[in-house]
């Protein structure tokens, strides 16, 4: 029988209750409800391997916005209410740290980049690569990214009833995300690249679920070895053809900054720093964008009025020209098309679980050090609570003088200091590709496809490559 978990807190047995006047509606020292967790818990792990979303809408429904889960030697506590959410991303920023096996994770693709620091190597990271990820910086990167897509979209058929968009639009962010870094285009090297970032994701995805990673040496891992040194001579090209050139001959891009702050400080930025910031951005870069657009283009097929909407708004502000850094801030509905894509399809749609380094006092519940949170934005963003009718496309939802959701409700990009880096970049290349795309294309579903189904690998993704009907307009 199920039953809810109210087990003593071994980490605060030896610890005073709070002291007098400061009273908690539950007793000190106890878990929120959960489902039983048996000799070991790990029943519980395997249900979440098979299907994470799912099983933690299963127990969101049962227990509550706060679940206890006992996954011996962890306590990990699930919690969906936007408050709370909010709280711990930005109150109690100071007092987490990211899942230290989720960290060793990405660490093993990603390095000690910005995505995995902790502490002060973090904020140095961040306070460096800060300022070319801002609003007027990204303006800058308007005009590049509108000669890319408009390039992009100029390979795209006539007229065709089963197109991969799935797989176009990630080359065309791959192509961004390479200009912006290198100065230079994906090209051949994209469908190659493609098919290693899924390799690397599934296995990624597959690890969090053990407690430790088999050497890579392993015969099954042979797949992620290949995709791992594919990635890495992308990036490894690149940096040496940099190298060779003169100091006063580098492009002004990511690389050229990551370059002249190794320059300046080889011990802080030594070459395998720059290396793993530019493997960061190039995955981070390219691949939540792309997922995103995917799901948009998803949206707009399947949903022929707002498509309609969005492409007249397209055609009224942009008469014909390409977007820049002003016109596309004029294109609300276009982004309110994307902002509904990213609430139905949250491309993160589980951040990296926070472990507490000290105590916390999160609503009525008094946690110990190192109990370890597991942050479902998508099932806040499905809540009909908070989103009536959640399964429903409904841009206007995020129209000015609509009624808005709980202040945490939605945040796709995550929110407190660690705030997904490339939020600004990522929103100005969507809105230009959905914009410039409208322009030329009509999307539709193809006869007789079945709805995708989201399938969680790091990042959401039809479970099977999206192809869609393209029309010219």
């Amino acid at each position: 029988m199920t039953t809810e978990s109210q087990a003593q807190c071994p980490f605060q047995t030896a610890k005073s209750p709070p002291p007098a006047g400061s009273p908690l509606p539950h007793p000190y020292g106890t878990w929120p409800p959960g489902p039983a967790a048996g000799l070991t818990g790990w029943h519980l792990l395997r249900r979440m391997s098979r299907d994470l979303l799912g099983t933690l809408g299963e127990w969101q429904q049962t227990y509550g916005d706060v679940v206890h889960l006992r996954m011996w030697p962890e306590h990990a506590v699930v919690v969906t209410d936007p408050q709370l959410v909010r709280e711990l991303l930005v109150t109690h920023h100071d007092s987490l740290i990211r899942w230290e096996r989720g960290t060793r994770v990405f660490s093993r693709v990603h390095g000690h980049s910005v995505l995995t620091a902790e502490g002060d190597a973090w904020s140095r990271k961040r306070q460096a690569l800060q300022p070319g990820f801002m609003p007027k910086a990204v303006h800058g990167f308007v005009p590049g990214i509108v000669e890319i897509v408009d390039k992009g979209l100029a390979t795209w058929p006539t007229r065709v009833a089963d197109w991969p968009v799935e797989s176009a639009l990630t080359s065309l962010t791959m192509d961004v995300i390479v200009r912006m870094m290198f100065s230079d285009e994906i090209g051949e090297d994209a469908r190659v690249a493609e098919c290693a970032v899924r390799a690397i994701s599934e296995a990624a995805n597959a690890d969090f679920y053990w407690p430790a990673s088999l050497p890579d040496w392993v015969p099954w891992k042979r797949a992620r070895r290949r995709a791992l040194h594919t990635l890495r001579d992308l990036i490894e090209r690149h940096l040496q053809a940099r190298l060779r050139m003169r100091t006063d001959t580098w492009p002004d891009d990511l690389l050229s900054r990551l370059l002249c702050l190794h320059r300046d400080d080889a011990t802080a930025w030594p070459l395998q720093a720059v290396r793993d910031e530019c493997m960061t951005t190039f995955l981070a870069g390219h691949e939540t964008t792309a997922a995103t657009l995917t799901w948009w283009a998803w949206c707009m097929a399947s949903n022929p009025s707002a498509q309609d909407a969005a492409r007249a708004e397209v055609t009224h502000v942009l008469r014909g020209q390409a977007p820049t850094a002003d016109s596309r801030q004029a294109l609300r509905q276009v982004v309110q098309t994307i902002t509904e894509s990213m609430r139905l399809y949250p491309v993160a749609p589980v951040l990296i679980s926070r472990r507490a380094v000290r105590p916390i006092t999160l609503g009525p519940w008094r946690l110990p050090a190192r109990t370890l949170f597991m942050l479902p934005l998508q099932l806040m963003h499905h809540d009909p609570r908070l989103f009536p009718e959640p399964e429903r496309f409904q841009p206007d939802r995020f129209s000015t003088g609509s009624p808005q959701a709980p202040r945490g409700a939605y945040m796709p990009f995550g929110t407190g200091p660690r705030v997904c880096l490339g939020q600004h970049l990522a929103t100005a290349e969507m809105t230009v590709i959905a914009a410039m795309l409208l322009q030329r294309y009509k999307l539709s579903v193809p006869e007789g496809a079945a709805h995708p189904r989201p399938l969680l690998n790091v990042t959401l993704r039809p479970d099977q490559p999206l192809w869609l009907a393209v029309t010219p307009i």
